[in-house]
C-alpha cells in the first residue's frame, strides 16, 4: 500500500483530493523542470514511485507523459531568450531517438527492484556532479584556456541522454547540458536550451515502448502535465534571474536525499 492511500493512482475512481494533488504536483515540478531545464521527471519519478505505491517502470512511463507537452513549452520559451540554430537541435534530436528505444525496451523487462536502485545510483551521481560543480565555481580557480570540442561529435550528446531518458525516464537534458557546456563551451542557457530539444523526440519513444508494455498510468500523467504547463514558464523566467550555484546545490541535496530514500525502499522490496 502507498504512503498515501487516499492518493492512490491506482484506485479504480480517483477520488477529488488524488485530482487535485496531481494537478498541484505538476504545477511544482512543471517550475523544477523550467527552472532547471530537466523537464520535472527526475523529481516526478521518485515521487510515484514512494508516494503513491506505483513499481519503478510504471512511475517512469507515467512521468513521461508530463514531460513531453512541458518540455515543448520550456524549449521555445528558452529559444526566445536564447535563439539558437535548430538544425543543431535536430541533429542531436535524431541521435537520442536512435539511442532511446533499446535502453526503454531494456527498462520495461528489468526487475523493477534493481531498476529502482540503479535509478537511485544515478541520482546519488547526478547529485555529486552538481555539488562538484558548484564548488569548482565557488573557488573560481583560474583554467587554461581549451578548446571546444569539435561540433560533429555532438550526435554522441544525443546517444548519451537518449541512453539514461529510455533507461530512467527522465529528461534527456539532465545529461546532455553538462556535456554541452564543458564539452562545447556552450553557455548554460543556450545549453539548456538545446537540451530541452533532445528530451522530446527520446520522451516520444520511451514513452510509446512503456505504453505497449501498459506501464503507463495515463490520467496521473495527463493531470500532471496540464499542471506542469501551466508553471513551466514561469519557471524558465527564473532560471535567468536566480544565483545558479546556489539552486545547484539545494538540488543537489534534493536528489541526495532522495536517491537514499530510494536505496532504502529498493532493499526492502
Amino acid at each position: 500500500m502507498p504512503p498515501f492511500p487516499l492518493l492512490d493512482a491506482a484506485a479504480p475512481a480517483a477520488t477529488p483530493l488524488a485530482l487535485a494533488v496531481f494537478l498541484l504536483l505538476g504545477a511544482l515540478l512543471g517550475a523544477v523542470g523550467g527552472l532547471l531545464g530537466i523537464g520535472g521527471g527526475i523529481v516526478a519519478i521518485p515521487v510515484l514511485a514512494m508516494g503513491f505505491g506505483m513499481d519503478q517502470q510504471t512511475a517512469q512511463g507515467t512521468a513521461l507523459v508530463m514531460i513531453t507537452p512541458n518540455v515543448l513549452l520550456a524549449f521555445w520559451r528558452y529559444r526566445q531568450r536564447n535563439p539558437f540554430p535548430l538544425r543543431t537541435a535536430a541533429l542531436v534530436g535524431l541521435a537520442t531517438l536512435l539511442a532511446t528505444w533499446p535502453a526503454a525496451a531494456l527498462a520495461v523487462h528489468m526487475n523493477p527492484r534493481l531498476l529502482t536502485l540503479c535509478f537511485a545510483l544515478f541520482l546519488a551521481a547526478l547529485a555529486g556532479y552538481f555539488l562538484w560543480g558548484t564548488r569548482a565555481a565557488a573557488r573560481q580557480a583560474p583554467v587554461a584556456a581549451r578548446a571546444p570540442w569539435n561540433e560533429r561529435y555532438l550526435p554522441a550528446v544525443g546517444v548519451a541522454g537518449g541512453l539514461f531518458a529510455g533507461l530512467f525516464g527522465v529528461g534527456s537534458g539532465i545529461v546532455a547540458a553538462p556535456l554541452l557546456v564543458r564539452g562545447f563551451g556552450k553557455r548554460q542557457a543556450v545549453a539548456q536550451g538545446i537540451a530541452l530539444a533532445l528530451v522530446v523526440p527520446g520522451a516520444l519513444v520511451a514513452l510509446a515502448t512503456f505504453a505497449q508494455a501498459r506501464q503507463v498510468d495515463w490520467q496521473a500523467g495527463g493531470l500532471l502535465a496540464v499542471g506542469g504547463m501551466a508553471t513551466v514558464s514561469w519557471g524558465v523566467a527564473w532560471a535567468h534571474r536566480l544565483p545558479e550555484a546556489r539552486l545547484r546545490r539545494a538540488f543537489a541535496l534534493l536528489l541526495l536525499l532522495t536517491a537514499g530514500l530510494m536505496v532504502r525502499q529498493g532493499l526492502a522490496g
